[in-house]
Parts: structure tokens; sequence; C-alpha cells
């Protein structure tokens, strides 16, 4: 198995066409549903540890952060964006995530990656690796 070390740096761009889930509508009454916007942020991960969080971009479904993280990764092996809902009242509501393995990323030994995440929510993810990946 591949794994990363070094440094890494992302840039989380936008995300398109969020769908509210029932449990943020739960308040929600009337037509308000139909056209119910979203108050969203992603939580980043990589393996199990939170690397960063983008701003909160309120009242859209279609939300553009171009937000960039830098972190040191030891023995990386997944990346996880996970999309929320900052709701008002209690916990966050959960919207969407996609991981993506360091492995996939690494396999064409780029030292760029762009591209888009392509399940919901459709995030557009620039990596750059400043180190070699090193097998284990």
């Amino acid at each position: 198995m591949v794994v990363f070390n070094g440094l890494l740096k992302i840039k989380i761009c936008e995300a398109l066409d969020l769908k509210p889930t029932a449990w943020s509508l739960r308040h929600a009454v009337g037509p308000k549903t139909q056209t119910f916007l979203l108050d969203t942020y992603i939580a980043l991960n990589v393996d199990d540890s939170r690397v960063g969080q983008t701003s909160t971009k309120q009242k859209t479904n279609s939300p553009a952060w171009n937000d960039e993280f830098v972190t040191e990764v030891h023995d990386g092996r997944k990346i996880e964006l996970s999309v929320f809902h900052d709701a008002p009242i209690g916990y966050d509501d959960f919207v969407a995530n996609c991981i993506i393995q360091f492995e996939d990323l690494l396999q064409n030994g780029s030292r760029h990656f762009e591209d888009w995440a392509s399940r919901p929510p459709c995030v557009v993810l620039s990596l750059y690796e400043d180190c070699t990946p090193q097998p284990q």
C-alpha cells in the first residue's frame, strides 16, 4: 500500500447543487421546503485527523470557498471532505461527503492533481504535493 508522507496543500473551491437533507428541513414549513438554502461548510480530515474547516457560506446550495489548507502528513491514506449545514440550534446537519484515497491520487506519479470529485458534493479539489510519496 502506498502512503503519503510530506507537505500537502489542498484548495477547496466549490460545491454545486447541494440538496438539503430531510433532517435539515425538519424545522422548515410550507413552501419554504422547495427553496430551502443551506449555510454550508466543509470539514477536511486526513485519515482520522482534522486538518481544517472552510468558512460557512450563508444561504446557498452552490457555495464557493477557495479556501486553502496546508498540513504535514505522515503515513496518509485518505482525505475526507464532509459537507455540513451550520444549524442554528443543536448539532450541525450532515449533507454529503467524499473520500479520496492518496493511493488513487498518486498513481499517475504527478506532483499536481486537480479534478472534480464526481459525486456530491461535487467539490473541486486541487492537491499539490511538495514531497515524494514513500512506499511502505
